[in-house]
């Protein structure tokens, strides 16, 4: 991804009732993919609206969350609606849905040929059609809890020289703490694989993934051998920090099909293909970790030939070289 040269901030956003199962096999947080459903739905109304900006990256800091979800247990349920009785008096199926409430940051880099003067405007405008809309499903909502000086949309015009713009960044991260941002770890992935292959050569990414995800709990003997002899449990991490599965996009299962060649598609006039989700590890950061604003930001790494259809973010490239 190339440098990074203006930002527009929507601080401390309340989400209420957003999607909490990003995927098949994930739950939790929205997936990145639904803050850049997010990203191009908003280009298209700002573009509506006579605003003719480019939004290309999003990035997003979660400040609080409560999963809508029974505490406690190794088992959790999500806390689903009553749906009306069907016409025989009985209960009605349902599809289960889950819901989180958010507290989150959302940045997205920005460009225009709008003068400078013109930024706040923009950005205070860009804030009043985000509050309309809905965000990974979920409705925002006025957040009341902090000064308007602390929520208002910010224009963000990052400066040629470096030393300014670290100035710059860092202003911005202590505007975000206590926060974490979400960043991807594809780099974990492929060296667990390789170190799962070395003691079973039968591993695959599929096992690799899934040992990530969990805690491992093993056992050793101290004093062994010994009339004081007794089993210790401690927990196995192959890394360090706040690791997590998520989805990063879909890949295909099907050929492309021409436009109305399948029936019932949602759009009749878009070719149309299969697909099932992709997955990776992905890593909670705190804001102050990270050196540059690239290291926050995703963005669209498709590849229609291999049928790709993914996002990506480089904070893996930078982290791993430390």
């Amino acid at each position: 991804m190339s440098e990074v040269k203006n930002l527009l901030v929507l601080p401390r956003l309340r989400v209420q009732n957003a999607n909490a199962i990003s995927s098949p096999m994930t739950w939790g947080f929205p997936s990145m993919s639904a803050f850049v459903g997010l990203m191009h739905a908003l280009e298209r109304k700002l573009y509506a609206a006579g605003i003719n900006v480019s939004l290309s990256n999003v990035g997003v800091i979660c400040h609080d969350f409560d999963a809508q979800a029974t505490e406690g247990g190794y088992i959790r349920g999500f806390h689903l609606t009553r749906n009306p009785v069907d016409k025989t008096g009985g209960t009605a199926a349902i599809v289960e849905e889950g819901r989180i409430h958010l507290d989150i940051t959302v940045v997205f880099t920005i460009d225009s040929a709008a003068a400078e003067s013109e930024h706040e405007h923009i950005a205070e405008k860009i804030g009043e059609i985000v509050a309309g809309m809905r965000i990974a499903g979920g409705s925002v909502i006025p957040n009341r809890s902090l000064p308007n000086h602390k929520k208002r949309p910010q224009w963000v015009t990052l400066d040629d020289d470096e030393e300014k713009r670290q100035k710059q960044f860092a202003r911005l991260k202590r505007r975000w703490l206590p926060g974490f941002a979400l960043t991807l770890r594809d780099d974990y992935l492929a060296e667990h694989h390789q170190t799962l292959q070395q003691q079973n050569p039968k591993a695959n990414l599929l096992d690799a993934w899934l040992d990530l995800s969990r805690l491992n709990h093993y056992c050793t003997l101290e004093n062994e051998g010994e009339s004081k002899e007794k089993p210790v449990w401690q927990v196995q991490r192959p890394y360090r920090g706040w690791l997590v599965p998520i989805p990063v996009g879909y890949g295909a299962i099907s050929d492309l099909f021409n436009s109305g060649e399948v029936a019932n598609a949602r759009d009749n006039k878009t070719k149309f293909r299969f697909v099932e989700s992709l997955y990776s590890i992905g890593e909670w950061v705190s804001p102050h970790r990270m050196k540059q604003p690239e290291d926050l930001l995703w963005y669209v790494d498709n590849d229609e030939e291999a049928g790709l259809y993914r996002l990506n973010n480089d904070y893996h490239l930078r982290a791993s070289a430390q």
